[in-house]
């Protein structure tokens, strides 16, 4: 009993606590600290997309196939941090799927985001705060130039062809299930003839059956 009643108070404690920084506080800025590129020996010239939050595909996707589809270029670079990484991802298999024969090196890591708050009455006294958060980041190279399949983290070329085929064909099945569904439901007030569909017994005055039973009696 006294350890639950512990609980709760600091849970209390640490509410006030909370509550008191949201209204004493407001977030300024965000300041992302610098990440060593992990691919080592880049040639300088290597064009990086960089995929925000807000970025639109079609734009990163149209920086990254002009570069691409030179015949200079030989690699390009992929970087997402935090909400972005599943954006960074589209944005590569897409590429993977224009221009043919891509060898993709990957690299998950964590990057330090520094978030600033600062009093929101600076007349009260209160010091600015400053707090460190570690959030996901994925780098991707994509090289048209064979890279090192021994390294973790590597795709050869053609790679994504198995994950869309399992993606279409699990699409392809969901639509296939819909129909079913639909005509083996009972709403609708129709005459469901498939398994589980509601069907009513047939009533002998309906399509002149009542003639026909009386002429054989």
């Amino acid at each position: 009993m006294t350890s639950g009643g512990s609980r709760e108070t600091l849970y209390r404690i640490l509410k006030t606590v909370v509550l008191a920084a949201t209204f004493n506080y407001c977030k300024a800025r965000t300041v992302e600290q610098p990440c060593p590129c992990p691919f080592p020996n880049l040639p300088s010239d290597t064009p990086e997309v960089r995929v925000k939050d807000g970025s639109k595909i079609r734009n990163l996707m149209g920086f990254a196939v002009g570069r691409m589809e030179v015949e200079t270029a030989r690699c390009i670079l992929f970087t997402g941090v935090g909400k972005s990484v599943a954006k960074t991802v589209t944005c590569v298999e897409i590429l993977k799927r224009r221009v043919r024969g891509l060898h993709q090196h990957t690299r998950l890591l964590y990057r330090t985001q520094q978030e600033v708050w600062e009093p929101r009455e600076p007349s009260a006294g209160l010091d600015t705060l400053t707090v460190s958060r570690n959030v996901p980041a994925i780098w991707v190279l994509l090289s048209k130039d064979p890279l090192d399949p021994s390294l973790p983290g590597y795709q050869a070329p053609g790679s994504f062809d198995a994950l869309w085929a399992q993606a279409a064909k699990e699409e392809g099945a969901g639509h296939k299930q819909g129909p079913r569904r639909k005509r083996g439901g009972g709403g609708g007030g129709g005459r469901g003839r498939g398994k589980g569909g509601s069907t009513r017994p047939t009533v002998p005055w309906e399509s002149g059956k009542m003639q026909k039973q009386r002429g054989a009696v």
